[in-house]
Formats: structure tokens, C-alpha cells, sequence
């Protein structure tokens, strides 16, 4: 737990690990920082500088002089410096942690994690009690860090947080009131030993949960249901199909229904896709755990519109309709991709390899993509997957293969980048991507209203 006598080192400085330093320091304490970017690549790095003891451009042996470290979800656990810390025996935290730790005893969490669906879950369950009236923010692995907020004062009645399984690694105590595990599908395998290791680090949310609390999982999901006896919490279940025993929401292709007792429509939820279906289903049985208002708690649902770069509607262009998906970043996601739409789509896909089999998705593509327009750098991979069973196009500069989908294109037609990768081999993250898919698509309707 935190004390004011404690020395912390901060491992990585990107917006969790400054937002732990500051917090540590407005509440009285001791940071050391170390970054291994050289300081001129460290975003605020002068400023950091100014305020604590810091280190660039490495991680040194000073670090082993702190008591306990908080360590950015971006490093690696088999990295050198972790090595050493464990071999010298110092603790190790996440900033989710931490801020758990410190966080007033009057707040209640509602956390999500999965491969797929967390910012749209997540931010839907924040609209919903807004709309409530509820005094609420939205921190994780989505906007801002958990420790920018004043999460140590009394006054925020709910807490919703986004979890990466990374951020997940390194807690200790940290004990949700309701948590959301939304699937468990192959994901950042170029990071974990196995996908068993992986599943158990998504897993590991319920681990401090208690019989009054309260854990949300997707039925269909054979992953999660193959382990959900080491939860604890009792568990409430959805379903993207019919109801089934024990099940208390399910979709009936008109209504999603809960419990018996209320109903929502599809076509009121504000987001596209049978996945989002199921998103809106997790954030209603979410919230409700600690509402239990279900009629309101569904009307709060209304007004909710899709996230930026989550199948994000951009424009239509002689008749051809451009959606960014840059947040697809793994074959489960682009396979709603291409259940979203009632034709078939020409998709845009690649960027840097996280490890995956790209050849799970090929009945998938054959049957719901016009086309497959392959960028970056797993063009060769995914070419080795697919020639000859799905139409292809590869063309590496990521510009001219978009607009190859579109010359290719007719009025009526979809193009969608859902990339099915992570984006650092040409971008800094996927809302770089996604910002840049987005700029290119109105020069391109620019270029066609002159004409």
C-alpha cells in the first residue's frame, strides 16, 4: 500500500506511468523515474525532469534502490531491468494497481477486459450512467490514465475502467464490484509464452472478486466458459443467440432481452454489427449489477453513437462508403467486420504481425469480402494465407492501396480498413492509422467534388 516513506520507481513514461509519478507526488511521496527512450523521444520529458529524479534513454541499476516499481504496461515482464528487479526482489505494480490502492473506499469500479469490444463496452457503461445522473469517468486503457483523476478524494460515485491484459500482469490486490470479460481470442501471442498464458491474464480480473460482486461473460465465448470455475463471483451471463438456461440476456435478431422482464431493440443501440450487439447486452447487465433499474437503465442506452475508429462511418464518395476500423487489430475483430455489413465488403487490411494465423479468417473472407487490399509489413504473410482462395490485391505503400480499392470500386460498394494488426510498422498506434485512413478518404471525396 502507499506510504509517504516509500521510494517508487517508475518504469516507463508514457501517460500511466507520469500519471502514477504525479499522483504519487501530489499525495506526499517519493518517484524515481526511468524511461528507456532518449529524453528528447519522452513526451513532457523537460517538465518530468524538473520535477523528479529521472534517467533516459536506459534503465539502471538506481532503479534498484527503490522500494517498489510501477511498471508501464508497454515493458515487456521478460525484459533485462524486470529480470533484475525480481532477481533483487522489489515489488512490482501496475498503475491500475496503484491506483487501486489509493483510490477512496466510496467509488465502485466496473472494469472490462477482452480481446475485443472493451472501449466500446466501456464507454458505453459510462454514457449509460451519465445518463443516470451518476457522477462517473472513464480511465484505463481508454482517454486518460486511472491516476490523472482525483480517485483518492470521496465524490466519484463509479469508476469504469478499461483493461488491458498487460495492465492486468501486475496486480495484486486490485478487486473490482463488477467486472466484464467480453471473449478470449488469439491476441498479442508475440508477447505471451502461450495463448493458455494469455487466457489466464484476462482471467485474472476476477481473481480478488467476492461472492457480492459481480462477473459479466459472454455464453458464447467457449474460451471463458471452459474456466469460469475459478471465479468466484457469482456470474451473470449473455448470449448473442437464443435464450438458454441460465442465460439472462439474449438476441432474438429484433430485441436484445433481459431477463424476462425488459427489452431493447437493435435498431436503437446506435452501433453497427452483431458484436455490438453483444457490447450493448455486457454494459446493461454492467450496470444494472448496481443500479437494478433495468428499464432505466436500458433508456440511458439511447443516444450512444459508435467510437472513433471503431467501424467509424467516414464518407460516401461516388457512391462508395469508406468506415474506419483501425482498432481491429486482431483476426476476431475483423471477423465482425465483415458480419457487420448485409454484402459483401472490399477490406483493407495489414500492418505489423502480433503472431497470429491469419489463415482462422479465410472462409470468412471468401464468403463476406468482395476483395482483400493487403499493406504493410505482413503483405507476405497474409499473401501466403489467402492466394488463391480469397481475391487479393497487395500493394505495400498504404496511400496508393486504398486508393486502388477505390478505382476498383463501384457506387453501392464498402470499403472498410480493418487491419487485423497492430500499426507500428508504418504508424505510432491505430489512431494515428485511423486518423490518416480518414484524411486520405476526404482528399480522395475532395478530389471527386472538383470533378
Amino acid at each position: 500500500m502507499f506510504t509517504k516513506d516509500k521510494l517508487y520507481g517508475i518504469l516507463g513514461l508514457a501517460r500511466s506511468g507520469e500519471a502514477a509519478a504525479y499522483k504519487i507526488l501530489e499525495l506526499g511521496g517519493k518517484a524515481f523515474l526511468s524511461d528507456y527512450s532518449s529524453q528528447d523521444k519522452v513526451t513532457n520529458a523537460d517538465k518530468l525532469q524538473a520535477d523528479f529524479d529521472c534517467e533516459f534513454g536506459g534503465h539502471t541499476d538506481k532503479l534498484l534502490k527503490c522500494d517498489e516499481w510501477i511498471v508501464s504496461p508497454g515493458i515487456p515482464l521478460d525484459a533485462p531491468i524486470i529480470k533484475a528487479g525480481l532477481a533483487a526482489g522489489i515489488p512490482m505494480i501496475s498503475e491500475i494497481e496503484f491506483g487501486y490502492q489509493i483510490k477512496a473506499t466510496d467509488s465502485k469500479i466496473i472494469a472490462v477486459t477482452g480481446s475485443n469490444g472493451k472501449s466500446t463496452t466501456a464507454s458505453l457503461i459510462y454514457h449509460i450512467l451519465t445518463g443516470l445522473g451518476k457522477k462517473a469517468i472513464l480511465a484505463g486503457n481508454i482517454g486518460d490514465a486511472f491516476c490523472v483523476y482525483p480517485i483518492e478524494k470521496p465524490g466519484i460515485e463509479y469508476i469504469v475502467l478499461e483493461i488491458s491484459s498487460f495492465q492486468l500482469d501486475l496486480i495484486k490486490s486490485f478487486r473490482p464490484n463488477v467486472a466484464v470479460l467480453l471473449n478470449i481470442t488469439p491476441d498479442h501471442l508475440n508477447r505471451y509464452l502461450s495463448f493458455e498464458h494469455y487466457a489466464m491474464s484476462k482471467l485474472s480480473i476476477f481473481e480478488h472478486m467476492l461472492a457480492e460482486d459481480t462477473a459479466i461473460l459472454n455464453f458464447d465465448d467457449v474460451q471463458t466458459r471452459s474456466r469460469d470455475k475459478i471465479i468466484k463471483a457469482p456470474i451473470t451471463y449473455f448470449t448473442g443467440g437464443d435464450k438458454v438456461s441460465g442465460v439472462s440476456a439474449w438476441n432474438d435478431g429484433v430485441f436484445l432481452n433481459f431477463e424476462d422482464t425488459s427489452q431493447l431493440s437493435i435498431y436503437d443501440i446506435g452501433i453497427r454489427g452483431p458484436h455490438n450487439s453483444m457490447n450493448a447486452m455486457a454494459s446493461v447487465l454492467a450496470v444494472n449489477a448496481v443500479i437494478n433499474d433495468l428499464p432505466r437503465v436500458i433508456a440511458a442506452t439511447k443516444g450512444f453513437k459508435a467510437l472513433q475508429h471503431r467501424l467509424e462511418y467516414v464518407a460516401t464518395v461516388n457512391g462508395v462508403a469508406f468506415y474506419n476500423d483501425s482498432k481491429a487489430t486482431n483476426t476476431d475483430s475483423v471477423k465482425f467486420a465483415l458480419l457487420s455489413f448485409d454484402k459483401p465488403i472490399r477490406v483493407m487490411m495489414g500492418g505489423s504481425d502480433k503472431g497470429e494465423d491469419f489463415g482462422c479468417i479465410t472462409d470468412l473472407l471468401s464468403r463476406h469480402a468482395s476483395k482483400v487490399y493487403i499493406t504493410g509489413d505482413t503483405v507476405d504473410k497474409m499473401r501466403q494465407s489467402w492466394l488463391g482462395k480469397v481475391p487479393l490485391t497487395c500493394i505495400d505503400d498504404f496511400d496508393k492501396c486504398l486508393r486502388s480499392a477505390f478505382e476498383e470500386s463501384m457506387a453501392g460498394d464498402v470499403i472498410v480498413l480493418s487491419p487485423g494488426c497492430a500499426s507500428f510498422d508504418r504508424f505510432k498506434n491505430f489512431e494515428h492509422r485511423g486518423r490518416h485512413f480518414k484524411e486520405l478518404v476526404q482528399t480522395i471525396k475532395r478530389e471527386h467534388e472538383k470533378d
